[in-house]
């Protein structure tokens, strides 16, 4: 399946307890578009709200319609991105007293009133308990949600159905990713719901692979730094050998956005091979730097100056 799918289903009901409503924004970033879902049988709770788009709203009432549904409970969302929060706005002045929460961490802006939710709290459905989760990396304020019932878990953009997660550089943290995986493997998680493709359904494999994926995007950076290769879009080609390129990993040339595991802050640069017949300077023995020189220039010419009888010119009184 192509990751932009024009194909993939507007809405669909993935099982008993949980309906998908598509944000209808496909794109290189996004896939065939942000998942938002529904959970529980009745007055289920929405997570995530799309970016906004004009037509999600009237796709949503008639799935709510279909399902038997009036409105949402309430809203819960992954983290602060755009096209996880974007629909906020439209979907309160449809759904008047709608509330809304996610996990207040970092945020520049909200659109208030937001409440704070924070890991571990139980949030109560109608046939349906979620247990939020929380999983930095690709955002600072990310919250995975497990639904107790399925075993399931809806990841955000933690997890892709189809591709692999970007961590930005101003948000995000690859040694926090690697650690919120890690700690998904020590949950019992069968199935996963994410925010962007198809439903996954071996959980544990699939959390596997985005490990072993990032492993292996490490040792090949580690392999190009090894060799003297600065980590330009040269070195991010000469890395990529072999390796199928995600369309959600940074495109040539802006690879300086990327964060290897070993130095998650900065991009390393290796040092410039210098050529074989360029010898490094030695440092300067004591005694042999510009200043001693001048020093012992103007000792030898006082003392050539007293030889001759000469005296040095008088200092003019400042």
């Amino acid at each position: 399946m192509s990751w932009i799918d024009p194909e993939f289903p507007t809405t669909a009901t993935v099982s008993e307890l949980v309906g998908r409503v598509l944000g209808l924004n496909p794109g290189m970033m996004t896939g065939p578009g942000t998942n938002t879902y529904l959970v529980g049988r009745r007055d289920p709770i929405l997570i995530d709200t799309g970016a906004g788009v004009t037509d999600y709203l009237p796709l949503l009432e008639r799935y709510l319609a279909e399902r038997g549904f009036t409105q949402p409970s309430r809203v819960i969302l992954t983290h602060r991105h755009r096209d996880h929060m974007g629909g906020v706005a439209q979907l309160r002045a449809r759904f008047r007293g709608l509330s809304v929460a996610k996990m207040i961490h970092k945020d520049r802006w909200l659109p208030e009133p937001i409440e704070d939710l924070r890991e571990g709290e139980r949030i109560a459905g109608a046939g349906a308990a979620l247990i939020p989760v929380y999983t930095p990396g690709h955002a600072s304020d990310h919250l995975s949600y497990y639904l107790v019932e399925e075993k399931a878990l809806f990841t955000g953009d933690v997890i892709l159905g189809g591709s692999t997660t970007v961590i930005p550089s101003d948000d995000g943290d690859l040694l926090e990713y690697l650690d919120s995986l890690r700690r998904l493997q020590q949950l019992e998680v069968r199935r996963i719901y994410p925010a962007h493709g198809p439903v996954i359904e071996n959980a544990p494999a699939k959390i596997q692979e985005y490990i072993d994926h990032r492993m292996m995007r490490e040792r090949q950076i580690l392999e190009a730094l090894g060799e003297g290769l600065a980590t330009t879009a040269g070195s991010w080609s000469s890395a990529s050998k072999g390796a199928s390129p995600a369309p959600s990993e940074p495109p040539p040339g802006r690879v300086a956005r990327a964060k290897p595991a070993l130095e998650p802050r900065r991009v390393l640069r290796a040092p410039r091979a210098s050529p074989a017949c360029e010898r490094r300077r030695p440092a300067p023995r004591r005694g042999c730097t510009r200043r001693d020189r001048a020093r012992r220039a103007l000792r030898d010419a006082t003392a050539r100056r007293r030889r001759s009888g000469c005296r040095p010119p008088a200092r003019r009184p400042r």
